[in-house]
């Protein structure tokens, strides 16, 4: 009977290698994304340690897929890791909603209801009029926030406005933002990333 803890077994070549390779795609993959987002929130510090491991673990893939090239199995593995690993990592990406984002609120409708109920949430807001493609008054609004809050921003706006027309866009960096006290896991990791200091202090 074979062993799967030996090399030469052919369970261990048919099962036990394919679904190593399989796992690991997953992590460099996910990996790879968290980089992306962490080098494009500004962590310059933690995306190399990321890569550092990414690329371990995908070197290890590599190797037994250069060392099995006749082996279809081990490419459906690879490649199946490699979507697997995509599809996770977009997942962690929004599970950690890490970073902020400037919200602008475009609507003709009378404002001052929205306005009050986005400042009673804590957060500092800017207001200005201009005039829209019909000749209409309307009130831009816009509105800093913490990722994670996006879904409670857009809940607000549709219930004074259902047809409000909202853009969302990242932000990288941010100075002097008011923002309500709550408490986030990763406030106190990253949030001197997102502040400048002001000049004289």
């Amino acid at each position: 009977m074979d062993n799967f803890l030996f090399p030469n077994s052919e369970t261990y070549a048919l099962v036990i290698l394919p679904l190593f390779i399989f796992l690991a795609r997953i992590l460099d993959v996910s990996m790879g994304t968290i980089r992306i987002i962490f080098i494009s929130k500004g962590f310059r510090y933690i995306a190399p340690i990321v890569g550092f491991f990414e690329i371990m673990i995908w070197l290890f893939a590599m190797v037994q897929i250069f060392q099995h090239l006749t082996n279809i199995i081990y490419y459906v593995a690879y490649a199946g890791g490699f979507a697997t690993g995509t599809f996770i990592g977009i997942y962690i990406e929004n599970k950690l909603s890490i970073g902020t984002e400037v919200i602008r609120i475009i609507t003709p409708k009378n404002a001052s209801k929205l306005v009050e109920t986005l400042k009673s949430e804590g957060y500092g807001i800017t207001k200005s009029y201009a005039e829209g493609v019909d000749g209409q008054q309307v009130s831009i609004i816009d509105r800093i926030i913490d990722r994670h809050d996006l879904p409670d921003v857009v809940e607000i706006i549709k219930k004074y406005d259902p047809h409000a027309f909202y853009s969302i866009e990242d932000v990288r960096v941010v100075s002097e933002r008011i923002f309500p006290h709550k408490k986030q896991w990763y406030k106190g990791y990253h949030a001197g990333l997102f502040r400048y200091n002001r000049k004289g202090k």
